[in-house]
């Protein structure tokens, strides 16, 4: 698996906005896609130190579409802690 693969999109959100100010960043992952194969992907793409890495599994929530039952699909979430004083300037907006 490539490393461009693994990271498929940040996500941006209140809470991850409050993470980053912590150094942490979150991102969609691929399934697949172990914590250090995504810490070499953020290391490689990026060129930050990434300290650790946190993994969950976000299910999927119910939702109907035209009166149908359905579920959205089920993705891969990660955290990763980055080493201090480190930043991702595509986040900063520098």
């Amino acid at each position: 698996m490539n490393y461009e693969s693994i990271l498929i999109e940040p996500v941006l959100s209140e809470k991850s906005n409050i993470l980053r100010e912590e150094g942490k960043y979150v991102f969609k992952v691929d399934f697949r896609a172990t914590k250090p194969e995504i810490k070499e992907a953020v290391r490689r793409l990026f060129n930050v130190h990434p300290v650790s890495c946190t993994v969950m599994v976000v299910g999927g929530k119910p939702k109907r579409l035209r009166n149908r039952p359905g579920y959205t699909s089920t993705w891969k979430k990660a955290i990763v802690r980055l080493a201090k004083d480190e930043k991702i300037s595509i986040f900063e907006g520098v």
